[in-house]
């Protein structure tokens, strides 16, 4: 069961997937917390930015690493709202981040246990804690209502 605190982070996260959405990219957000505080928050903007890279989550380690000076976020959770691939999932394990929270699993790209579980792979050397499923139903809801949006335009 995920606490209110976690629930709270995610909705911060579920706003900046909104704004994402909004500004016409795919509608996922992520927030970096660091004892009780987000230091890091991003959202979606490779097209807007033409950064194959600028995922919400690389864009949140981004910001997180330039408030705390450093690269390296050990001691630091992330909270997304859909599960990372696995260039998001390469950063987290760099960063050292000790714990990802995600809210929808992504059946095509995920490496949270969706299509792989880089996370429990042995033979890396640093492993994040991950839990999934926290306010999926309305990241889902977020994404579904994204892509029909887009197909009408089509």
């Amino acid at each position: 069961m995920a606490s209110a605190e976690d629930t709270g982070f995610m909705l911060a996260a579920l706003e900046l997937a909104t704004d994402a959405g909004a500004a016409g990219e795919v509608p996922v957000g992520a927030v970096v917390v660091r004892d009780g505080r987000i230091i890091g928050r991003g959202s979606n903007q490779p097209l807007r930015g033409h950064d194959p890279s600028a995922h919400a989550e690389i864009m949140a380690l981004r910001d997180a690493s330039t408030a705390e000076g450093n690269y390296r976020l050990p001691g630091c959770d992330l909270y997304v709202t859909l599960e990372p691939c696995a260039m998001c999932a390469g950063a987290i394990m760099h960063a050292r981040i000790r714990r990802v929270l995600f809210a929808a699993s992504d059946l095509k790209t995920g490496v949270c246990g969706s299509v792989l579980d880089l996370f429990a792979e042995p033979r890396l050397n640093h492993h994040t804690e991950v839990k999934g499923g926290l306010l999926a139903e309305e990241s889902v809801r977020l994404l579904q209502d994204f892509f029909a949006r887009r197909r009408q335009k089509s």
